[in-house]
């Protein structure tokens, strides 16, 4: 495991060798590059790994301004802060909110990537009222969270998504992990980078290039429904369901999500 230093700076973890293919992973809401580490240590003999935090999580604390632009600034810092550190063009993956920050990345900086692997995401919300209804929601969301972290918490992980995490033995290690969040820092994340505010990419998906590998849970239908809708769409696309998984798929099936994972990457080595 690289050690943060003024090249790998706290908020970006890097594991592997960089002569190997990069691999740049985007973790979920109230995470941090550091829910990857179970991950990366099953492939950092054959890939480079590349954890950043997002926008007002992990290490990365200052406030973030929601506005329109937000999410397409976020997309652009974060290549500029993984370029140094890889040559050549990345492997993409994505969970949750890291999975539609990496479809942004897939779909509008294709020249970056050579694959890219969605998990338990979506390409936002199509029509501009609902988009409107959802930035209402978030910000609602947001203000209950800085309000009283813990209680967000215990609502947030009632969600039926969530119903096989929790019965799953690594759940109190996340929720652990999880209560180090700044709740700040995270509502105002949540703000600027929720579906509310990401531009909607359903209209871009049939320009797709990218080679790019959809993923689901089986038991989170409404992320199974809109994978098959994406890959309906989206050339070069296809889509994985995780039997006896939720949302969190790559927590609950770790070792399949790798194996699947290495096997599309090394399908895709030279797109």
């Amino acid at each position: 495991m690289t050690s943060p230093t003024s090249e790998h700076p706290a908020d970006l973890l890097t594991s592997g060798n960089p002569e190997k293919p990069g691999i740049l992973f985007l973790h979920g809401f109230l995470g941090s590059g550091r829910d990857w580490l179970p991950v990366a240590e099953l492939l950092q003999e054959r890939f480079h790994c590349l954890m950043p935090d997002l926008p007002g999580h992990g290490e990365q604390r200052s406030r973030i301004q929601s506005s329109p632009i937000a999410f397409h600034n976020a997309a652009v810092r974060l290549l500029h802060a993984v370029q140094p550190l890889h040559s050549g063009r990345l492997h993409l993956c994505g969970y949750s909110m890291g999975g539609r920050m990496a479809l942004y990345l897939s779909l509008r900086f294709r020249e970056w990537f050579t694959s890219a692997t969605i998990v338990s995401a979506s390409p936002g919300l199509e029509a501009d009222e609902a988009r409107r209804q959802r930035q209402d929601s978030d910000g609602a969301l947001a203000r209950e969270l800085a309000r009283d972290f813990d209680a967000f918490l215990e609502r947030w992980y009632r969600l039926p998504l969530f119903s096989t995490l929790k019965n799953h033995p690594s759940f109190k290690g996340v929720l652990a992990a999880r209560r180090s969040g700044d709740p700040q820092a995270l509502a105002d994340s949540l703000c600027a980078l929720g579906t509310g505010n990401q531009p909607q990419l359903w209209d871009e998906l049939s320009a797709n290039t990218l080679p790019i590998l959809f993923c689901a849970g089986e038991k989170d239908p409404k992320f199974v429904e809109i994978g098959r809708q994406m890959v309906n769409l989206c050339p070069g696309s296809t889509l994985e369901i995780f039997p006896g998984c939720g949302h969190t798929l790559h927590v609950e099936e770790r070792t399949r999500f790798v194996e699947r994972l290495t096997v599309f990457i090394n399908n895709h080595r030279d797109s």
